[in-house]
């Protein structure tokens, strides 16, 4: 058996837009569920939701049925991973690959060098650091994949996060990274540490996300993001981002169920993000 083609990693290199969704809520049922309505692409959120690599796992197994039930919706799960540098991220992005991740989304890098750690923790050697263990894991299905250690590094797709003002000073050499498939701009993280903490759209943030996104697509990179609103969506599809985010589980539960309560009880008040 060949081990699986990454469809998003493709769908990327070939420069096709892949619509996402949160999913926070850290419940296999709801992952589940959302993974049956046709967006290209599911983030399992390890790093501000709930998550641990158990959790991951049975999140992971839930999208795989969804895929079996739903065959013309099929979504691609990609794992945010809590940490990717240093001896515990190493440690983290040898266990989520394990466990059968092949898209990684890893947080708070703001240097090549950081980015060229996270490509090798991806990689087994002599390209790489990743521990030989596929004999226990899930990743090969326990050795029925007879080349997983052969075929894995083409078909696992490394995104890396700029978030900060360093991050965006080293956007290029971040992204020109060999390994790295695509950089994701994080507007919340990066508006905080322009000085605009709690407004990702003061002018000067959006500016820099606009010529972020065209930096890493110079760079032969995917540009991702996460918008809230359609317009902003939108805006990063037309400015050249690849990947986006339309919203996430728990602001869509939210809203729904604001909305549904003021059927009986008239207007209720919106919470955080206008929900």
């Amino acid at each position: 058996m060949q081990t699986p083609v990454n469809p998003f990693k493709q769908a990327l290199a070939a420069g096709q837009s892949q619509i996402g969704l949160w999913a926070a809520l850290a419940s296999p049922y709801s992952t589940e569920l959302i993974a049956g309505t046709g967006f290209d692409w599911l983030l399992i959120d390890g790093e501000h939701a709930p998550n641990d690599v158990r959790s991951t796992l049975a999140q992971l197994q839930a999208v795989a049925s969804s895929q079996n039930a739903f065959r013309d919706a099929r979504s691609h799960p990609v794992v945010r991973v809590p940490v990717g540098t240093g001896e515990v991220g190493t440690a983290l992005i040898k266990q989520y690959l394990d466990i059968g991740a092949q898209t990684l989304l890893v947080p708070m890098i703001d240097t090549a060098e950081q980015a060229a750690q996270v490509v090798a923790a991806a990689r087994y050697a002599p390209l790489g650091v990743r521990g030989m263990g596929s004999a226990l894991a899930r990743a090969s299905r326990w050795q029925a994949h007879a080349r997983y250690v052969h075929e894995a590094d083409e078909q696992v797709c490394v995104l890396v996060q700029a978030e900060t003002a360093t991050a965006m000073k080293h956007l290029d050499a971040i992204a020109a990274t060999p390994g790295v498939d695509g950089v994701f701009i994080g507007p919340a993280d990066l508006s905080a540490s322009m000085g605009h903490r709690g407004n990702p759209g003061h002018p000067e943030v959006q500016a820099a996300i606009a010529d972020g996104i065209r930096r890493i697509r110079a760079a032969g990179k995917a540009p991702g993001i996460l918008a809230t609103t359609e317009a902003g969506a939108r805006q990063w599809l037309e400015a050249g981002a690849l990947f986006v985010a339309v919203g996430a589980d728990t602001m869509l539960l939210a809203a729904g169920a604001a909305q549904l309560l003021g059927q009986f009880k008239g207007r209720v008040a919106p919470g955080p993000n206008g929900y």
